[in-house]
């Protein structure tokens, strides 16, 4: 919050609170089903997860896990050519 306070000129707690309520507009558009679209930026998408048989392997027994919806985040394409373009970190393996 500091950096953008700095840059924008805009108190701190300001830009908390903006902040902070841009995310709670972004959670709430997702609970109700809706996606999120910021251009250049990407996507907030809500996915539906199909209907799967997961197992336990200590106790040896299977569950069905019913479909449900889970958030997700989709890069646009230009910001995911940016950091390819500008990150240079060396993994160590």
């Amino acid at each position: 919050m500091t950096e953008i306070s700095n840059k924008t000129g805009i108190d701190r707690n300001d830009v908390l609170a903006i902040v902070e309520g841009f995310m709670g507009t972004v959670k709430n558009a997702m609970e109700n089903g809706e996606n999120v679209y910021l251009r250049g930026f990407g996507s907030f998408i809500v996915k539906k997860r199909a209907e799967k048989l997961g197992r336990n392997i200590l106790a040896k027994t299977s569950v069905v896990i019913p479909a449900h919806y889970i958030p997700a985040f989709k890069p646009a394409k230009e910001f995911v050519d940016s950091v390819k373009e500008k990150v240079t970190v060396v993994e160590h393996a």
